[in-house]
């Protein structure tokens, strides 16, 4: 048996055997002295030796038998073992390997991103836990920051296990150390830590290949991924087409040397065909810092991550369940326990309802994953610090989350208030919450804060909340008339007072109609009075052509009234610098919704013509701003397209992409989705080449370059974040 590697890999190890002198019997970094493997399960064992080598592996009394595959690899599974230590694993085949100090109890994965890195000596009491952190029968283990760009076999030679003391744990990351302080004392068992978390990170990075391909809505990461790793067909078939392309401009180039003609720009290597190694890439971080660890047996993970995914709303529901089957699917342990951490509450300083967004996912998250919870942290956040220090809190509900559902412990209450059912009554609405647990009851004593009440006519209330009986919370406003629905700590400084017996605090939640509304008016004041009708986050490699756009957010069919104006808000984070941002609105050049948004095939309809009474609004220095910027020109169709001035748009030119283009007919192509300013021969926004294969086009302001329309940059991989919004103002 051996442990599955990508093929690449697994002939490179072949080369390596077959040339060198014979090897020795080895294992990967996380089998070592002091380790705490996994009770009651399967365990995997795997290593590498001369090809065809016979190897043993003996532990508490069982030995099994194996051969090295061609490869030079092997694996064992052996059986399960009860909680006990310590132990010598002995390996042996040319050489003896011998592991001392093993213990067998309960291993957990603690990953994500810095509130899961954040070390113990930066949170509160730090140096009265250290100093009590002698606990023999924990051991932990740090996997390395290792981003790369195909499936690791190892972590690092300096990755080892430890045992805890006040030597070692004070870089460890302090929810993991104290969530595994908890099961240690409540089920008196070893318990394995192994932390693999890196600070800033996204959720993507750390996703293998199989989760985003399990998900549909993931599906242009997946493709993303498929085109950037070397031993799929995808990206064998576009380096094969590639090739052939250089092959003829090699022929076209020796034949004009020989006729001394100019020879043709070689073709360019293909983008999509660069690995996927940089930190926030998809899979980077999988393939650095937990490929290396599978299928090694762990009980379960815990998270804490989503700070730098804040703008996703609920995509990032499908990106959890991508990562969660991703792993489960490569570790081939079932559906093991994945507890999580909603994030708290902090001061962003953007939108401050943006959060909220992920908020919801997260719940949802809590739900819809098999054996998974949520730990819901906003009574102990701080909102001056996206790093909250006390730590102690938040492992605990992981741990109380663990005690109760993984292993059985009664009278350990786990869960948070959460929404139930929502009644109304004229003015007024009913909330019944689940897990109410002995009553539910202010935190502070003062009335409950955060709640607020949707009203048919008057929108969106501040509310008055009451208690009544144990389980329900009744909301009501002077203003309102005919109650539709609530909302419940909405905003990044929410710290709601509303808690169960326990004291675990309830988490943000939206019930009954809500009306649609625009995220962008606080940050760009010229938003103010917008709908928001399509929201769109842009991978680097669309190829929408003539398929289903997959907004974050479709409102075309809920909008609650026809339109006089329409707004596009192009948003763009160049990779470590700020965000950059253009809003133009302009009269409605249609009333059909479905025709606003990305003119791909099947939205029937190509916009080439004038659009009148602009806004722009933006801080991008180089662009003009006001609510008076004259006509402006549009470039929107599916095809693709050349550089005359077909519409003979004043100051356009002929030879190059500007603001006057020559468009195709209504088939898939390139594609263009471009607003102009004549006057200033400016282009104010631009999303190109999303119909076709290959990397996007964005930009705000003129492109440097021949092509101010931003048309054969193929840029979108140079920002960290490209949001398109579509948006209108809803007549009167």
């Amino acid at each position: 048996m051996h442990r599955p590697i990508c093929r690449f890999a697994a002939v490179l190890a072949s080369l390596l055997f077959t040339t060198s002198a014979p090897a020795l019997v080895s294992l990967p970094k996380v089998f070592g002295k002091g380790m705490v493997l996994q009770r009651d399960a399967k365990l995997p064992v795997w290593g590498w030796a001369a090809p065809g080598e016979a190897v043993s592996v003996e532990l508490a009394g069982q030995t099994i038998d194996t051969k090295a595959t061609a490869a030079g690899e092997w694996r064992v599974d052996l059986p399960p073992i009860a909680a006990s230590g310590p132990h010598t694993m002995t390996v042996k085949g040319q050489n003896t390997v011998k592991l001392a100090d093993v213990l067998v109890g309960e291993v957990w994965l603690c990953s994500g991103q810095s509130n899961m890195e954040w070390p113990m000596t930066r949170i509160d009491n730090s140096a009265a836990e250290i100093a009590a952190a002698s606990f023999p029968k924990i051991r932990l283990f740090r996997v390395s920051r290792t981003n790369k760009g195909a499936p690791q076999r190892d972590v690092p030679p300096t990755d080892k296990w430890q045992t805890c003391t006040p030597e070692t744990v004070p870089s460890f990351s302090a929810v993991g150390f104290l969530f595994g302080r908890r099961l240690h004392r409540d089920l008196d068992v070893p318990v394995g830590l192994i932390e693999s978390a890196w600070g800033g990170t996204r959720i993507e990075p750390w996703t293998p290949p199989e989760g985003f391909a399990a998900i549909p809505r993931l599906k242009a990461i997946s493709e993303q991924v498929d085109l950037a790793s070397a031993w799929n067909p995808q990206y064998k078939e576009r380096l094969s087409a590639y090739l052939n392309e250089l092959n003829a401009w090699r022929t076209v180039a020796t034949t004009a040397l020989q006729d001394e003609t100019i020879v043709p720009p070689r073709p360019v290597f293909p983008r999509e065909l660069t690995p996927l190694a940089k930190p926030q890439e998809p899979t980077a971080l999988y393939n650095g810092m937990v490929h290396p660890l599978v299928p090694f047996a762990i009980r379960g993970a815990i998270w804490y991550q989503g700070e730098s995914n804040r703008g996703d709303g609920l995509l990032y529901l499908h990106k959890m369940k991508a990562l969660v089957q991703g792993w489960r699917t490569v570790w081939k342990q079932g559906d093991f326990p994945f507890y999580f951490v909603q994030l708290a509450p902090y001061n962003y300083g953007n939108s401050p309802r943006l959060i909220a967004n992920i908020w919801e996912a997260q719940t949802r998250a809590s739900t819809e994953i098999a054996n998974a919870g949520m730990a819901v942290i906003n009574d102990i956040g701080n909102l001056g610090n996206i790093h909250p220090t006390n730590k102690q809190d938040v492992s605990d509900r992981l741990a109380r989350l663990a005690l109760a559902r993984t292993y059985g412990k009664t009278g350990i209450v786990c869960d948070s208030p959460s929404f139930a059912k929502l009644t109304t009554d004229k003015a007024t609405a009913t909330i019944q919450f689940s897990n109410a647990h002995g009553g539910l009851k202010s935190r502070d004593g003062k009335p409950l804060s955060w709640f607020e009440l949707v009203d048919a006519e008057k929108g969106i209330l501040k509310a008055d909340a009451k208690i009544v009986g144990p389980d329900s919370v009744v909301l009501s406003a002077p203003q309102a008339t005919r109650a539709i629905g609530v909302r419940f700590a909405w905003n990044q400084s929410a710290e709601p007072n509303l808690m169960n017996g326990p004291g675990l605090p309830a988490g943000a939640f939206r019930a009954g109609e809500m009306p649609v509304r625009n995220d962008l008016e606080e940050r760009i004041p010229a938003a103010k009075g917008y709908t928001t009708v399509y929201t769109l986050d842009i991978p680097a490699d669309c190829g929408y052509s003539d398929k289903p756009v997959p907004y974050t957010i479709n409102n075309s069919k809920d909008l609650p009234g026809t339109f006089d104006r329409i707004a596009y808000c192009l948003e763009l984070k160049p990779n470590g610098k700020p965000l950059q941002y253009v809003f133009v609105a302009m009269d409605a050049f249609t009333r059909n919704p479905a025709q606003i948004g990305v003119p791909t095939v099947a939205a029937a309809k190509i916009w080439q013509q004038d659009v009148r009474h602009l806004t722009v609004a933006s801080n991008v220095p180089a662009l003009p701003t006001g609510d008076q910027m004259g006509t402006g020109n549009l470039e929107f169709w599916p095809s693709n397209y050349g550089p005359s001035n077909e519409r003979a748009v004043a100051g356009a030119s002929t030879k190059v992409f500007d603001f006057g283009d020559s468009r195709g007919t209504l088939t898939k192509g390139y594609g263009s989705m471009q607003i102009h300013l004549p006057a200033k021969k400016i282009t104010l926004c631009a999303f190109n080449r999303w119909g076709a294969q290959g990397t996007c086009e964005l930009g705000i302001g003129n492109a440097p370059g021949d092509n101010p329309d931003w048309t054969f940059t193929s840029n979108a991989k140079s920002y960290e974040l490209r949001r398109l919004t579509v948006l209108v103002r809803i007549d009167e």
